[in-house]
């Protein structure tokens, strides 16, 4: 009898995948999962060569295509309306499509609105650090809001799995999630009433060039920076087939002693993703740099890299299809390239998405810079988005530099006259040219009366070093 036992255990270690034809799923189609609602969304996972899985959901049985000589299989769930918990069976089968392995059962599954949370350090900030935390890690209890964070990982090469599991979000788990992933995904599922889960994929002190394909580079030489594509290899690769509502970024510090390659390079990152996502141009909203510059003193005047690439930035939310921008001029810190205050970036980037992910008729963006008439020794501008209309925060406004034909930049005062800003200087009497926030760090104020501050702009189109500040 001891003989035969071992015997079999030999057996079972020598050939269990064979024998079993065991499945397995992604990490992200785990328990607590949250599926894309009203879309093709996809169950999948690993397997040996030639198996197959039943994924039985709802009611319905959704069975795979034929497995590959890999082993990966694919199941896909159309139109799926929102709700949950749920629970999930996937059942795996031989090569014969007919013999059953194992069967996995998937508990906490919800269906609602899925979206992935990326870039680098100030969106890897955890709650736990933002400012004054207390209050909103104590009210963090909400079951329909679901939380993925992607464990770091470089490669050279696509992967097709990734580190994580999925969390409800409570006083535990919320500290150490994104601190703009949280605000943004609390105040989307506040207003849209359905689950919603946030799958976190950052990495401090990274380049844009590194969450780009290696295609996408290679046919674009010009965009080059250090370890490129690493980081789209292993940690978004892995998670494209599973299907999502939209993406939020903050990135671009690392960018910006290249800004006008930014110019280039950001829009085509977005559409990168978007292809190889294969969901159409779904929702890319970002956060524009804050405001930061360690050398800055009150006054101070700097054709700042900032600036340039704040403009880049802004030049992609007025060019790109379904593309919105976040302005946090009012949050930065002088000295601390990680603004504390999280809260503001979340809840504009959950405005940019009620409105162009789900078409809600609001005011999502502040003022933003149209046009420029010089008159009568003063500069006139007008502005698009100025909703209620134009208001300078707590004080009069400040924050505008103007110049003539020298381009030599100098304080100017500004006034709000029927919804337009009037700029001048008697140091200029012949305005050609008008900034405004045009610095690293910069103290600002020109809002629209909806509660959103305008994006720093210029008139000019000088290149770097060109400025005489």
């Amino acid at each position: 009898m001891k003989r035969f036992l071992l015997f079999g255990a030999i057996l079972a270690l020598l050939y269990p995948a064979s024998a079993r034809a065991d499945i397995k799923t992604h990490p992200i189609c785990t328990d607590g999962m949250v599926l894309q609602q009203k879309t093709k969304a996809h169950v999948f996972g690993f397997g040996d060569a030639g198996s197959s899985a039943v994924v039985s959901f709802r009611g319905k049985e959704y069975r795979s295509v034929a497995g590959t000589d890999a082993g990966d299989w694919r199941v896909t769930l159309d139109n799926l309306e929102a709700g949950g918990p749920f629970e999930m069976t996937v059942t795996g089968y031989t090569e014969d499509g007919k013999t059953k392995a194992n069967t996995i059962t998937l508990k906490d599954v919800y269906v609602g609105e899925v979206w992935v949370c990326s870039g680098q350090s100030n969106m890897e900030w955890k709650l736990g650090q933002s400012f004054q935390p207390k209050d909103d890690i104590e009210k963090a209890t909400n079951p329909n809001i679901r939380l993925f964070t992607v464990g770091r990982a470089r490669s050279p090469m696509p992967l097709k799995t990734v580190n994580g599991n999925w969390s409800a979000c409570d006083p535990k788990s919320a500290p150490g999630f994104s601190a703009v992933g949280y605000y943004f995904g609390r105040d989307l599922q506040a207003t849209l009433k359905v689950p919603v889960g946030l799958i976190h994929t950052s990495w401090g002190g990274t380049a844009a060039e590194e969450w780009t394909s290696v295609p996408v580079l290679a046919a674009n030489p010009e965009h080059k920076n250090g370890n490129q594509s690493t980081l789209y290899n292993g940690m978004l690769a892995p998670l494209m087939p599973f299907a999502i509502k939209g993406a939020i970024w903050y990135q671009g510090e690392s960018n910006a002693s290249k800004p006008e390659l930014y110019r280039t390079l950001f829009p085509m990152m977005i559409k990168n993703w978007r292809d190889d996502w294969k969901q159409g141009d779904f929702p890319f909203l970002f956060v524009q740099l804050a405001p930061y510059e360690p050398n800055w003193t009150p006054g101070k005047v700097s054709d700042h890299n900032w600036g340039h690439l704040r403009e880049a930035q802004l030049f992609t939310a007025q060019t790109v299809k379904n593309a919105g921008m976040a302005v946090i001029t009012d949050v930065g810190d002088v000295k601390d390239i990680h603004p504390t205050k999280k809260g503001p970036a979340g809840a504009r980037l959950a405005l940019a998405a009620r409105a162009i992910a789900y078409g809600e008729k609001i005011v999502y963006s502040g003022p933003e810079y149209d046009k420029m008439e010089a008159r009568d020794g003063k500069a006139i501008l007008s502005f698009k988005n100025i909703g209620a209309g134009l208001t300078a925060k707590d004080g009069e406004l400040k924050g505008f530099t103007v110049a003539g034909a020298d381009n030599v930049f100098k304080p100017a005062k500004a006034e709000i006259k029927d919804d337009k800003v009037i700029v001048s200087s008697a140091e200029v009497t012949e305005p050609v040219s008008v900034r405004y926030g045009w610095s690293g760090f910069m103290e600002v104020n020109l809002w629209n009366k909806d509660g959103l501050p305008a994006s720093p702009f210029r008139t000019d189109k000088l290149k770097r070093g060109e400025a005489k500040p």
